[in-house]
């Protein structure tokens, strides 16, 4: 039964079909005041006229192609990728509608200003750039709020297809932000809907504020959260305890998206609840499957099968070892290797204390099962056996695939490349770090150092690169290639959970959309082409979430469910009720 929501709303429309009319029951000025109501000088005279708009817009009538012209010359008028993303912000609490068109129409210009990396700076500077409020902000000092919190967003219990949620702990490369990550769940959400179509009144942005630890917010007058250090331990896992429970009492439906927990805390929420509810951590899974996508893409550009590749992970914590699980689980899936065992064999994990090994007292549990017996490095010649190098790890293990997460710039050097190279024809080499201050590699220097063979995917965007007349693409293994549509495939088929065989799906229907076979290519799809991906990626994990018995609607016309779900920007037929 649909929950009520706690007041009237002034529009009524029915988020679940791209072709419903939006039914408006303001007048003047409020119409205008409703970022999904107002379309400003695109009102009609007749609209204008029924709505009370008379001699509150501009006389003349323009089109939304007029008006997303005009917005994307004042955007390239902001001088700063921070003034973009404010000017932005702005449009999207004037028009709805509007913003999203523009962004769907310069989606690879605009990605890395509402999202990565720009959003970085939006987030450090949420409290002195405070503007107006967009999302859900619980307290974990005041959880008697909580659901009332949710439900004053205004969206009843069947209308939430998605809630991202963060608790600002790991935000990006910065780290601890505060209450300032609602920005985070923010940017997530807008990506969601430009390429995947998920309707912007069917999400929900959340910052469950437990306090911070970084002093330079507790100590600015300005800072709009909690004013105390973070709370850990019990009262903590309580807080997120209630938070999943309400939600998912509150909104059966919703997927939830963690985003941004700190590494401890990732693992452990996901783990805990990933068989209760529908969830996904993106940072794990969302990472680990556009990472897969790009490797099942150059393993087979190779000629090996993936189990025969010998696969190092430098930077080896939250997200490292979550590639690392989804490429052993692939193993055993795909391959001739039969046991975990056989297949965490293939793998060498590094990372701040080097080589993970058995005897370290200092990993964590979800990195314990990638550490390596004391036997297999004790006949090594290395300067430290307490510390293995990465150089060590390559000279004696002879890797084909070398993947970066440590945000340690410049790690992959000239002499490792060589090395590495020397032993395999064509190395597999990801520096996926971001940003590309702190990838561990470029590009241009990986073709250049393995004479064109290296096969290169990294984490932030580069440009191409001319070597000896081939012009190699650059892969940027970017997670808005899969979660849009993930997301829109679990709301496609109403999935009450999210499968590893899911997140296996949407890797190899995103790993058969590349062309790894004419030398240079891409091993992934372009920006560009993010709303065939996302509908592509949507088909697969909704089809695999019926094969596993997960969906709760039934794929009886699989492609138009899909399409039918994916949102467009354009101005919906008005009826004044």
């Amino acid at each position: 039964m649909t929950q009520e929501v706690p007041y009237r709303r002034d529009f009524e429309l029915d988020t679940t079909s791209i072709d419903a009319p939006i039914r408006i029951r303001s007048r003047g000025r409020a119409v205008l005041a409703d970022p999904m109501t107002n379309r400003g000088t695109a009102f009609t005279i007749e609209q204008r006229n029924t709505l009370g708009l008379v001699g509150l817009t501009p006389t003349g009538v323009t089109t939304l192609e007029n008006q997303a012209k005009r917005t994307y010359a004042q955007f390239h008028r902001a001088s700063t990728p921070l003034a973009k993303y404010l000017h932005l912000a702005q449009l999207r609490d004037r028009n709805e509608v509007l913003f999203y068109r523009l962004l769907t129409d310069h989606l690879e210009e605009m990605l890395p200003i509402v999202y990565t990396p720009t959003i970085g700076e939006a987030i450090e500077r949420f409290s002195n750039e405070y503007n107006r409020p967009r999302g859900v902000f619980l307290s974990i000092d005041h959880p008697d709020t909580m659901e009332d919190s949710l439900l004053n967003f205004g969206l009843a219990t069947d209308e939430v297809d998605l809630i991202v949620v963060t608790d600002s702990e790991g935000i990006l490369g910065i780290g601890d932000q505060g209450i300032g990550g609602i920005q985070i769940a923010i940017g997530k959400l807008s990506v969601y809907t430009a390429a995947a179509g998920i309707h912007p009144h069917r999400v929900m942005p959340v910052v469950l504020d437990v306090g911070t630890d970084n002093l330079g917010l507790l100590s600015s007058d300005l800072y709009l959260g909690e004013r105390h250090a973070r709370i850990r331990g019990e009262r903590y896992d309580e807080f997120l305890d209630q938070f999943v429970k309400t939600v998912h009492r509150v909104f059966p439906n919703a997927m939830l998206h963690w985003e941004d927990f700190g590494t401890t805390n990732a693992h452990r929420l996901l783990t805990q609840y990933r068989g209760e509810l529908c969830t996904f951590n993106d940072d794990i899974q969302g990472t680990a499957a556009v990472v897969l996508a790009a490797l099942l893409a150059a393993v087979k550009a190779t000629g090996m099968s993936l189990e025969e590749h010998r696969i190092v992970i430098f930077g080896a914590g939250s997200a490292g070892i979550g590639i690392a699980n989804l490429i052993r689980d692939t193993m055993i899936r795909d391959g001739n290797t039969t046991t975990e065992a056989d297949a965490l064999r293939q793998f060498w994990a590094i990372g701040i204390n080097g080589l993970y090994v058995d005897d370290q007292p200092e990993l964590l549990e979800f990195q314990k099962p990638y550490a390596r017996p004391r036997a297999d490095v004790h006949t090594w010649d290395v300067r430290n056996p307490h510390h293995i190098t990465l150089d060590d790890v390559v000279r004696h293990v002879r890797p084909t695939i070398l993947l970066g997460t440590s945000t340690k710039g410049g790690a992959f050097t000239e002499t490792i490349v060589r090395l590495m190279h020397e032993h395999c024809e064509r190395p597999i080499i990801f520096p996926l770090s971001n940003p590309t201050s702190r990838a561990e590699a470029t590009p241009s220097n990986l073709i250049k150092w393995t004479d064109g063979a290296a096969l290169v995917a990294t984490g932030s965007p580069f440009p191409n690169v001319d070597y000896k007349g081939v012009r190699h693409y650059i892969a940027q293994s970017n997670n808005a290639l899969i979660f849009p549509g993930l997301g829109l495939g679990v709301a496609a088929c109403n999935a009450e959970l999210i499968t590893e065989g899911m997140i296996y799906a949407a890797a190899k229907a995103l790993a058969d959309m590349s062309n790894e076979w004419r030398h240079g290519s891409s091993l992934l799809p372009g920006i560009d082409d993010l709303r065939r991906v996302s509908a592509t990626v949507a088909l697969a994990v909704a089809s695999q979430a019926e094969a596993e018995g997960v969906a709760r609607t039934p794929l009886t016309d699989p492609i138009q469910q899909i399409f039918g779900r994916m949102w467009q920007p354009k101005y919906p037929t008005i009826e004044a009720i």
